[in-house]
């Protein structure tokens, strides 16, 4: 039998050759399916968070106004006179009618002076009476010839003196009787006693405060508006704003006034919302913030965070059939107290949009997974500092406005899920 020698070359050679065909036949390969290899598309996967429906709601649109509530009817009630406050029959948040003693302040000198007042009108009256009996008698005498015209002149005269001197002295009785009674502190109108600033046995001097009554009824909020808005707001528009310590409710109110004069510092002129209150839920002194709302419309609108204005006109990422669509949209109405706009085109009521940080990092045309939502999960207490001035917990995952989860998709890598990069 010959023998073929093979050189070490010739050996290398024919190595790289059986790689190649290994390559070549690996390269060929089919999967099971018989369907050729092919590039994986990765999937995003989104919270919740990450998208919102378009929904038709209640728009308002107007200048934001804020604000602190003041009762429209407030008195402050001062000591008229001078002296020690003998007793205190009204406390704070009591009721009390118009007239209704609040406070009596130490009277006896006073009155002294009113027995003294109503001694010298005694006085004076019959003074007046015997000035007139004397004139009487010189005008017969002088008529008669026994006395002089001078004479009866003079007694003329006495009448319009001691009719002097008894005006005088009733001027004075009801100067001492006004003191007495301005001894007793009643309330100016029907209301509650918001404020008490004395107690029994206080030396007070005439002007010194003592309480404050307001009529909780009628309510107004001081507020400044921009000049430039200013053709939004009229005399009757609706107010509509929110009150600290009630939640999300709304409460409702009207301009009831509009300054006639622009601050020249700010550009701001001021209004006077008229806020009614008669079951007395709001309370004078809580901050309000809200809107005037000029302009009023049931339409279908979308979060402002969702609008994306950085490709030369307004337009939002639409998710359908699990790929995300850019559509320019035309905007209308703007809600700024809730954040909401307007979108009068290409949208529909359900259609589901990108917001936020996904907006801008999942790009048109990839292919997205939203996670159901977990019915367990509660909702996060707004951060702040915890009981005894702690620090606010670590907020949960998966908030409103954060990027999108990365957490790959639950179908695995046979999918090729993927999620955008912070």
């Amino acid at each position: 039998m010959k023998r073929v020698h093979v050189s070490g070359r010739t050996r290398g050679w024919g190595l790289w050759l059986l790689l190649g065909l290994t390559c070549v036949v690996a390269g060929c390969k089919k999967d099971p399916d018989g369907a050729d290899a092919k590039p994986v598309e990765p999937v995003v996967t989104l919270g919740q968070e990450n998208v919102t429906r378009a929904e038709v709601r209640e728009l308002q649109s107007g200048p934001g106004i804020s604000g602190t509530l003041q009762a429209r009817t407030a008195a402050a009630v001062r000591a008229e006179v001078g002296g020690t406050i003998l007793d205190i029959k009204a406390e704070q948040g009591q009721r009390v009618k118009k007239g209704q003693e609040l406070a009596r302040i130490e009277d006896a000198t006073r009155r002294d002076q009113l027995i003294a007042a109503r001694t010298t009108v005694r006085t004076a009256s019959s003074a007046v009476q015997v000035a007139r009996a004397e004139e009487e008698r010189s005008a017969m005498l002088a008529k008669a010839g026994v006395i002089t015209q001078r004479e009866f002149e003079r007694a003329q005269l006495g009448v319009s003196q001691a009719e002097g001197q008894l005006a005088e002295a009733r001027s004075r009785l009801a100067l001492a009787q006004e003191q007495v009674g301005r001894a007793r502190i009643i309330a100016p109108l029907d209301g509650v006693v918001s404020e008490r600033q004395a107690s029994a046995g206080d030396v007070v001097q005439p002007g010194a405060p003592l309480f404050t009554v307001v009529d909780p009824r009628t309510l107004r909020l001081e507020a400044a508006v921009p000049a430039a808005q200013l053709e939004q707001v009229k005399t009757g528009t609706p107010v509509e704003f929110q009150v600290t310590g009630y939640g999300e409710r709304a409460f409702s109110g009207k301009v009831e006034r509009i300054n006639p004069v622009v601050d020249p510092g700010t550009g701001q002129v001021r209004i006077y919302v008229a806020i009614p209150n008669t079951d007395l839920e709001l309370l004078a002194g809580l901050f309000a913030e809200g809107r005037v709302a000029s302009q009023e419309r049931r339409a279908l609108a979308v979060p402002v965070d969702a609008i994306d204005e950085a490709n030369g006109g307004p337009s939002v990422l639409r998710i359908r059939d699990e790929r995300v669509q850019r559509v320019p949209v035309k905007l209308g109405l703007r809600d700024d107290v809730a954040q909401q706009v307007e979108v009068r085109s290409e949208l529909q009521a359900g259609d589901l949009v990108l917001l936020g940080s996904a907006r801008d990092e999942v790009g048109e045309g990839s292919r997205v997974k939203v996670q159901a939502p977990r019915p367990e999960s509660k909702p996060v207490a707004e951060d702040g500092p915890g009981v005894g001035g702690s620090e606010a917990p670590p907020a949960a995952p998966n908030q409103q406005g954060h990027a999108p989860s990365t957490q790959p998709s639950t179908r695995g890598t046979a999918e090729g899920a993927t999620s955008p990069s912070r």
